[in-house]
């Protein structure tokens, strides 16, 4: 009889509570968002498999010795994870857009508004007992720029304890990308902001391209070297990609280590989504932040592009500004099928890649000001 108790106490079904089959919910929708919906799955489906292993209660899969505790610790704790994606983000980036029309750079820069709108937003929610520090803050202030790796290496190095949910908000405002925006992009605009077409970009060169990564690191290193981690390895990556000596190790960046780095960086968020770190009242203030922050970036992009149009002789679709936010090249995609429904012959897709890509750097900078200040 001991033996069968014994037996017992050592299945699942005994040990379950209920925030672990919460919890593990919560991990099948991840999953149904990126299967069923096609949202963000190259990260999602670890994630949210991930969720679902950390709450097996017995299991130990995220305690001590277990394999979840020894990714996270390995390669998001020491923020390797992030940077090489970061590298290998780079290598799939194409800056000419930006460096054909820099001033589309002033529409990335605007797009992290949200990032320090947010700041104080969470500062402020202190107020209703939600004990927010001046380093949670920061780290749940960077979901406003809409790029995951910085989300999660700002928060490994800030609030730890608040990552899992930092990393579900952001990877799903991310991917509800063309849901959130779209409506903020029509109420900002009029009919005619939106047929506006832009002027076919010019040709840039390849030595432009090359000296362009070189020069934003140099830029960075001068300025803000908190946020060299960052946009170092972004920089590598994009001249791995443009020199044309190294096109295998840029077709590796771009391919094999990102999506190895992928599925250990989905695996690691998803180990921080255990009942006890999740469920409880500062998630659901992170989550209600990151829609007030991506929603205000968005805003902040279009209001500035049609700021520009005010001063500048070309005139600014200003529908690419939401592509600020750098979720990409989904915002840029989002801002062209907008774009297209006002007048079906304005293509803004390479327009919108600008502020997309700037808004990768922006977002980088952020976190590097962030950590500069309070790390």
């Amino acid at each position: 009889m001991e033996s069968l108790k014994l037996l017992w106490m050592s299945t699942g079904l005994a040990n379950f509570e209920l925030g672990q089959v919460i919890m593990m919910l919560v991990g099948c929708g991840l999953l149904y968002l990126a299967i069923a919906r096609n949202f963000e799955p190259l990260l999602l489906v670890p994630m949210g498999f991930g969720a679902i292993l950390t709450n097996i209660p017995v299991a130990g899969f995220s305690e001590a010795g277990g394999l979840l505790h020894f990714i996270y610790y390995a390669g998001i704790d020491t923020g390797i994870f992030p940077l090489l994606i970061f590298m290998g983000v780079g290598a799939m980036t194409d800056f000419g857009a930006l460096i054909a029309n820099p001033k589309t750079l002033l529409l990335g820069a605007a797009a992290q508004f949200g990032i320090f709108a947010t700041l104080f937003g969470a500062i402020a929610l202190n107020f209703v007992g939600l004990d927010f520090s001046m380093k949670d803050a920061s780290a749940i202030a960077i979901i406003g720029g809409a790029d995951g790796p910085t989300a999660i290496f700002l928060a490994s190095k800030l609030a730890p304890d608040l990552l899992g949910a930092i990393a579900v908000a952001a990877y799903s405002y991310m991917a509800l990308v063309p849901i959130i925006q779209p409506p903020i992009m029509r109420a900002l605009t009029t009919e005619d902001e939106r047929k506006i077409e832009m002027a076919q970009l010019r040709h840039v060169t390849k030595v432009e391209k090359i000296i362009f990564p070189l020069g934003v690191l140099m830029m960075t290193i001068f300025f803000l070297p908190a946020a060299t981690p960052l946009v170092g390895m972004f920089c590598l990556g994009n001249l791995m990609r443009e020199c044309g000596v190294v096109d295998r190790l840029s077709s590796t960046a771009q391919n094999e280590l990102i999506n190895i780095v992928t599925i250990f960086l989905g695996l690691g968020v998803g180990s921080k989504l255990s009942a006890d770190q999740f469920l409880n009242a500062k998630t659901l203030g992170i989550l209600a932040l990151g829609a007030v922050a991506f929603s205000i970036g968005t805003a902040a992009g279009v209001l500035m592009a049609k700021l520009m149009n005010k001063v500048a002789k070309e005139k600014v679709n200003p529908l690419i500004g939401a592509a600020g936010v750098s979720a990409v090249p989904m915002a840029a995609r989002v801002a062209n099928k907008v774009g297209l429904e006002a007048n079906p012959h304005n293509f803004l897709l390479m327009h919108a890649m600008g502020p997309n890509v700037a808004g990768v750097l922006g977002s980088a900078v952020a976190a590097g000001i962030l950590l500069a200040l309070v790390g």
